[in-house]
């Protein structure tokens, strides 16, 4: 069935625009659009955007918080992992599969289509993995899940962890992840690093390393990182998540390798929640913000992208999807909040997180593209992003997933009205 949107505010248009849906793709969008036979929708201007995007999460820890033995009483990223180290062992394919499922409800409730989930592979049954896999099939139609073969505890440090990594993209898994900074030596650190590219071009794989998740402004796993995917040509595949300690390292340090990142062509995901409420515990004052450098990145043209992380586990207590809450954190810890950042922070959870997904050829409004989109309680970015604006309406390849009645005020006074 054709379907015609009208009088959609899109964020790059002065006009109100049409969107003429077909075949579950955009057919065409312009002004005055008509279409025999197409259900008319009027969106009386409320701004339309491309679907969020959540590229960094952990489906497999989800609302595992208050799970006895779980709390993190330090709120440290090492406790984080010794806690979860201690209680995953009793984690089962449906327990997981129903955690997981309700996450995603949430995070589509808030308008996210596409998400990247880092999969603990640390576990010689791969419980987890298998978990997921089910899950990303069974969902695939209302949401893309890319699987990350994520070695929370370590290649090295874990008994047979780089074997794991390897029997998980044998599997399924779409992405080699790994987490240098907690393997034991630096050297085992270098070795994973190593070791995930070598997989990544082995298997034709994708990269997404917790890269650097610290305050120690001498952990530079991110530099060799990207020496290795410049000299394999791979860079635009390859993602460091977190990069934490990148925030710390000297200026000059920075620049420089800066113009690396962005002659590879890498992509950066920082999780503002996250970072901000596990980084800088051993600092007394001034007290680090915990986030890469972000805000330099950006104005770099270097792609780089918000993410939630964590809903309710050992490392993060909250969390709930909603990607404007994590863009409104992310902005205000950042700074980056002039008129013209405000006008391009959209980016930050929609096309530089496709982007760093490797999705670009099937994401976006564009006629022939799939016809995937949400329609925002406002009428203008400014507005969406001052207000944090609800998710009115979302659609995926020219299919509703859910709509919102606006909420409305009964009042006596005048005022209020």
């Amino acid at each position: 069935m054709k379907k015609l949107y009208k009088n959609a505010k899109l964020a790059d248009s002065k006009e109100l625009q049409d969107l003429l849906v077909e075949n579950g793709r955009f057919a065409a969008i312009g002004t005055n659009l008509s279409a025999d036979e197409a259900k008319v929708v009027d969106l009386g201007g409320r701004l339309v955007i491309a679907p969020y995007v959540d590229p960094h999460l952990h489906l497999d820890y989800v609302y595992t918080a208050l799970d006895e033995g779980s709390r993190n009483d330090s709120g440290t990223l090492f406790e984080g992992i010794q806690r979860w180290s201690e209680t995953k062992a009793g984690a089962t394919v449906d327990e997981i599969k129903e955690r997981a499922r309700r996450a995603v409800r949430e995070e589509m409730l808030a308008g996210v289509q596409y998400i990247r989930t880092h999969v603990d592979v640390t576990d010689q049954r791969l419980t987890a993995l298998r978990a997921i896999l089910e899950l990303k099939e069974e969902l695939k139609d209302v949401v893309t899940i890319q699987i990350v073969a994520f070695p929370q505890e370590g290649m090295y440090a874990y008994p047979s962890g780089a074997k794991l990594v390897e029997e998980a993209l044998k599997m399924g898994a779409d992405c080699v992840g790994g987490i240098p900074h907690f393997e034991l030596a630096r050297e085992f650190g270098e070795m994973s690093v190593r070791k995930a590219v070598e997989l990544a071009v082995q298997y034709d794989k994708l990269i997404d390393l917790h890269c650097d998740e610290t305050d120690d402004d001498q952990s530079r796993f991110l530099e060799l990182l990207t020496a290795l995917v410049i000299m394999e040509d791979i860079g635009e595949r390859t993602t460091a998540s977190h990069t934490c300690s990148f925030g710390s390292v000297n200026n000059a340090y920075a620049f420089r390798m800066m113009s690396n990142f962005k002659k590879a062509g890498l992509n950066f995901i920082s999780c503002p929640t996250e970072n901000i409420y596990l980084q800088g515990r051993q600092d007394s004052y001034p007290k680090r913000r915990g986030l890469t450098r972000v805000k330099e990145f950006f104005e770099a043209g270097i792609n780089v992208c918000f993410a939630q992380d964590s809903i309710s586990d050992p490392w993060y207590p909250l969390g709930n999807g909603n990607m404007m809450n994590i863009l409104d954190h992310g902005i205000h810890i950042c700074q980056m909040m002039s008129f013209e950042e405000i006008g391009r922070a959209f980016d930050l959870v929609t096309v530089n997180g496709a982007r760093t997904m490797h999705l670009m050829d099937e994401y976006g409004i564009f006629a022939g593209r799939p016809a995937s989109f949400l329609v925002l309680d406002a009428d203008s970015v400014f507005e969406a992003i001052r207000n944090r604006a609800g998710v009115m309406r979302s659609v995926r390849n020219g299919e509703e997933l859910f709509s919102r009645v606006p909420a409305s005020v009964t009042s006596n006074i005048e005022l209020l009205q």
